[in-house]
């Protein structure tokens, strides 16, 4: 006999004496699997009763959004940060609450109802039966559409109306129905449309213009602001009107200053004898306004008042530029004894015409007029525009108007675009006034929340409901480990007493085996196979107990279940692990009776025969 024989023929005789003494067996198996099946049970309910209710909450997107409470502005760069955060599914601006109400024509008239922009990856639409909107597209919530009176594939009309000048305006846009939200979305009647759109709108209702819908408006243009100015003069002023020129104008002082400091700030050296005076603005910026106060107090005096920016630095490729702003009309460049500008002079408005972009460049550069030099400047967000050149200046600066310094200084504040085919600035969007937010689970929600309060935005979020969902899963978790705890103890207890019981009943047989040349190692697996054998029985009945528990826990709930919920149900994954461990603790639990039959002597099953 090989010795791979007698140990392969060990799980046969382990299995024939547990069928010969099948009376026994069957109380063991039933006693394991009265251990089993309710640990099945526990666990299945456990996981049941906490996923429902997650898919509950995962299902309906509103209890993953967080909603702002505060209107304010967020930066662009806010809405790029946000969303590189962890757990952000769908993020995307909004605009004002007061403009976001349009008019939509209804059967038997018109109604209000609420606009709000979407964009792709929106799960309050994609979770509801709907679609996200392309151009020229909207999605209704169920009771807009029943009030518009239309279906998916329709269309509405939406009017945009607004007072300009103290006129009523307004203007109509054909938007097709791609898909009507289930009930569950919302109640109230709502239209969801594409970002541009409801930017668009909210631009009109500020009495701009939408070109590219054709709906007139002003076109929003930025307005200059300063660091101060510089005051030019044939004669010193009197120290009362010098004095007066920093009452209620927006400047902080006034103070003499030499030619070299007026060429730097202005470009141009003042002539002999003039004089030269500097008043800077105390922190914030100053505007035209500003700039007219001066002027109105100095009514009959030969003056010239010259705005400046300072630290002003473009970027023409690789090259750094500090340009100097200078706008002379006629008049003042005879008081100068200079050329005028080859653009108008400084009247507080921005020149047209493509005048603002015109420069004079460094002689030493060479450039000939008319040829156009791309720069960038910085600000709130980087201005991409070029300079037009218009002739040379002994100056190692380029010179160009006030105005377009002007703007420039505003740039550092408010975001500012240009047209290069109107050759013009105009204000851009800086910032929207507040935002959607989705989580990608609930588990996200409460990370979020926390992040947002932490910079100071105020948001609501069913924090609440989702936490008592955790700490009820926590509670049912810690439940589950306590009651298994028992129940393994207990089963391992069964199982060791019965395995050594059984080895004591069988010392006699298991001698004999010795004698039949079974080795000590081959005895030592009898008990081990026994109680792997007797395991897998209990698990095929506790399996079998659980699936019959369920059913019934599941047909006793099914008025409160929706299709596809179950109130006990056990994870698949969980399967192949309850069943390893149930095998190792069999085995481990067999081995106190495997040490006892090693110790069974043959010379005493000789001596009792």
């Amino acid at each position: 006999m090989t010795p791979a024989g007698p140990l392969r023929r060990i799980p046969f005789l382990a299995a024939a004496h547990l069928r010969h003494e099948w009376v026994l067996t069957l109380c063991l198996v039933t006693a394991l699997a009265a251990v089993i099946s309710p640990l099945l049970v526990l666990l299945g309910l456990k996981h049941g009763t906490i996923q429902t209710l997650r898919e509950r909450l995962v299902e309906d997107p509103v209890f993953r959004e967080i909603r702002p409470t505060q209107t304010r502005e967020f930066a662009p760069a806010w809405f790029d940060d946000v969303a590189s955060w962890h757990g952000t599914s769908f993020l995307t601006p909004t605009i004002l609450p007061l403009s976001s109400v349009i008019s939509v024509a209804l059967p038997d008239g018109s109604a209000l109802f609420d606009l709000i922009p979407t964009a792709p990856g929106d799960p309050l639409l994609l979770e509801n039966g709907g679609a996200v909107p392309g151009e020229g597209e909207v999605v209704l919530t169920a009771e807009a559409a029943r009030r518009a009176g239309v279906a998916a594939g329709g269309e509405i009309v939406a009017r945009v109306t607004r007072s300009r000048g103290g006129r009523g305006e307004a203007v109509e846009a054909r938007l097709r129905v791609a898909a009507v939200l289930d009930q569950r979305a919302g109640s109230l009647p709502r239209v969801y449309a594409p970002l541009p759109f409801v930017l668009d709108v909210e631009a009109y209702k500020e009495g701009y213009a939408a070109p590219a819908r054709g709906w007139a408006g002003e076109t929003p243009q930025p307005y200059p602001s300063y660091d101060g100015a510089v005051l030019l003069l044939p004669a010193p002023l009197q120290p009362i009107v010098r004095s007066g020129l920093v009452i209620n104008t927006g400047f902080g002082r006034i103070a003499e200053i030499g030619a070299g400091r007026v060429r730097e700030l202005t470009g141009l050296a003042p002539p002999e004898g003039f004089a030269c005076y500097d008043l800077p603005a105390p922190g914030a910026p100053v505007t035209a306004s500003s700039l007219r106060a001066v002027d109105q107090k100095l009514r009959g005096h030969s003056r010239v008042l010259l705005p400046y920016v300072r630290d002003m630095v473009l970027r023409a490729g690789d090259r750094e530029l500090r340009p100097v702003g200078l706008s002379l009309d006629a008049s003042q460049a005879v008081l100068l004894g200079l050329e005028p500008t080859p653009w108008p002079g400084f009247g507080g408005r921005l020149p047209e015409g493509g005048a603002l972009v015109g420069c004079l460049w460094p002689a030493a550069d060479g450039l000939a007029p008319g040829a156009t030099v791309d720069v960038r400047a910085p600000g709130q967000a980087e201005v991409s525009f070029f300079l037009r050149v218009a002739g040379s200046i002994d100056l190692d600066r380029p010179v160009v108007p006030a105005e377009l310094m002007g703007v420039l200084r505003t740039a550092a504040q408010r975001a500012v675009a240009f047209d290069r085919q109107a050759e013009s600035f105009r204000m851009a969007r800086g910032g929207y006034r507040g935002f959607r937010l989705y989580a990608a689970s609930i588990d996200d929600v409460p990370g979020l929340y926390r992040r947002l309060k932490e910079q100071g935005v105020e948001v609501v979020a069913e924090v609440e409901a989702i936490e008592r969902i955790r700490v009820l899963d926590h509670g049912l978790s810690r439940l589950f480990w306590l009651i298994a705890t028992l129940g393994l103890f207990g089963g391992t207890g069964v199982l060791v007493a019965s395995l050594y019981a059984a080895v004591e009943r069988r010392r006699r047989d298991l001698g004999v085996l010795r004698l039949l040349g079974f080795a000590r190692r081959h005895v030592f697996f009898f008990p081990m196979a026994q109680g792997l054998i007797i395991s897998v029985l209990g698990l095929a009945a506790g399996f079998g107990g659980y699936a019959v528990l369920a059913g019934a826990i599941d047909r006793a709930f099914a008025m409160d279940l929706a299709p596809g919920e179950a109130f006990c149900t056990l994870p698949g994954a969980y399967v192949p692990l309850f069943c390893l461990s149930t095998l190792v603790l069999a085995s481990l639990a067999s081995l106190v009776a495997a040490w006892r039959a090693t110790c069974i002597d043959p010379a005493e099953v000789i001596r009792e025969q």
